[in-house]
């Protein structure tokens, strides 16, 4: 995935699944001829360069997070606003939490998560998610082969999220298909039998989820929703249910997709670049700055969206109050204007820790320091472990699902020797 031609805007559709699976070409004209693009297909607002992404992630008044479907803009058009309707009807209606809002009410949900992950609560978890790291590596390393991304890329930060919020990990795979489901709509468009279908899957996640707030509001269990349920205090309301959903609906997607769509990418990194995989293993001390770099150069979350609040000038580009703003994190960590020769993997980059794979400003990532940690731990022990990596048969083309803001990762087949 290095950008080897700059090519012409009008060659690329970020709604072909080609270009989303190797966005870098486009990204690369992007820079050169319309750092602010208007998508002719969508009518939404691409923001490719870093200051300018640094901007828009600040000035949370000019750029609301507040997307909301009925505004008529998102990707789903008609059939989101059918999608909001089941759900209203059979479980718990859509109210704006965590990601979806503004300072100063983002602040409370933001506020009640940071008591969680903490840097200093994540630096003990360190010898916990390195025996997860160890437990998955037991289930096939005697095989001599695994399908990396499924075996263990997905349950690594899946088993982790899913006991820190106290659900337990024997149905990882369960909440993985929930979170699929809760990041379909905003990634492609739909047609109503998918609509449908994906609304049936949200109506039960949410009452599974209801069942457990009940239970935890009758036995606190000291875990995430133990402490999501018990929220409130002097200047505090606790959440209501329709809250509680919002905000589980986020930490459930959110701890599946990105941090696995890292560590698969940091895997195919190191067998697309041998010479580093073999210095990581003489110096682990290098794991950390391999791992900024991977984030830098094959960002997870590749976008998110912003609205505007009013009309605004950006880079030269006037941008229509109402307007569907994509925040493309994977082009601002390619700007050369910020990252020198961007599309060079180069573990030895200074300044490769100003990435934006987890965005900025008051919605930077809550779980970055935990997804690092995973990531530390996960090729730490990998490469403890295991030798003589390599891929064993060629990946389908394009390697990724198709996704307007993901890069999932299809499959990632690896062989090995036992260390």
């Amino acid at each position: 995935m290095n950008s080897t031609s700059t090519g012409r805007i009008a060659d690329f559709s970020l709604m072909d699944p080609v270009t989303q699976s190797d966005p870098f070409d486009f990204y690369a004209a992007l820079h050169e001829e319309c750092p602010v693009y208007c998508m002719p297909e969508t009518g939404f607002y691409l923001v490719s360069r870093y200051d300018d992404l640094r901007q828009v992630l600040k000035d949370t008044e000019t750029f609301s997070n507040d997307v909301n479907v009925k505004h008529g803009k998102g990707l789903q058009g008609d059939l989101g606003i059918l999608y909001e309707e089941i759900i209203a009807e059979r479980g718990w209606a859509h109210v704006q939490t965590l990601q979806r809002t503004d300072p100063p009410v983002h602040s409370r949900y933001r506020k009640l998560l940071d008591r969680v992950f903490t840097v200093k609560r994540v630096r003990d978890m360190a010898p916990y998610v390195d025996d997860v790291a160890h437990e998955l590596i037991d289930g096939w390393i005697e095989q001599g082969h695994c399908e990396f991304n499924a075996q263990f890329a997905m349950p690594l930060p899946g088993i982790i999220i899913a006991e820190q919020l106290g659900l337990g990990r024997k149905d990882i795979t369960t909440f993985k298909r929930w979170s699929d489901a809760l990041i379909s709509l905003a990634i492609r468009r739909m047609n109503e039998q998918e609509i449908r279908e994906t609304a049936e899957t949200e109506l039960e996640m949410q009452h599974f989820l209801h069942d457990v707030f009940e239970d935890r509001r009758k036995t606190p269990t000291g875990d995430l929703i133990s402490a999501l349920v018990h929220a409130h205090g002097d200047d505090e309301e606790p959440l209501s249910l329709h809250e509680l959903q919002n905000v589980m609906h986020q930490l459930i997607s959110g701890g599946f997709e990105t941090t696995q769509s890292a560590i698969a990418h940091g895997m195919w990194l190191l067998l697309r670049y041998p010479e580093t995989m073999q210095r990581l293993r003489d110096d682990p001390g290098l794991i950390k700055r391999f791992c900024e770099e991977a984030l830098r150069f094959e960002s997870p979350v590749q976008g998110l969206a912003r609205m505007t609040t009013r009309d605004v000038e950006l880079a030269g580009t006037h941008i229509p109050k109402g307007s569907m703003v994509l925040t493309r994190y994977g082009a601002a960590n390619r700007d050369p204007a910020r990252f020198e020769c961007p599309h060079k993997f180069d573990i030895d980059r200074p300044n490769a820790g100003a990435h934006l794979a987890f965005g900025s400003g008051p919605h930077f990532c809550v779980g970055a320091s935990l997804a690092r940690q995973e990531m530390v731990s996960a090729f730490t022990v990998l490469l403890s472990r295991l030798e003589d990596i390599r891929l064993e048969r060629e990946l389908p083309w394009p390697a990724h699902s198709p996704s307007l803001y993901f890069m999932p990762m299809k499959e990632l087949p690896i062989s090995f020797r036992k260390r």
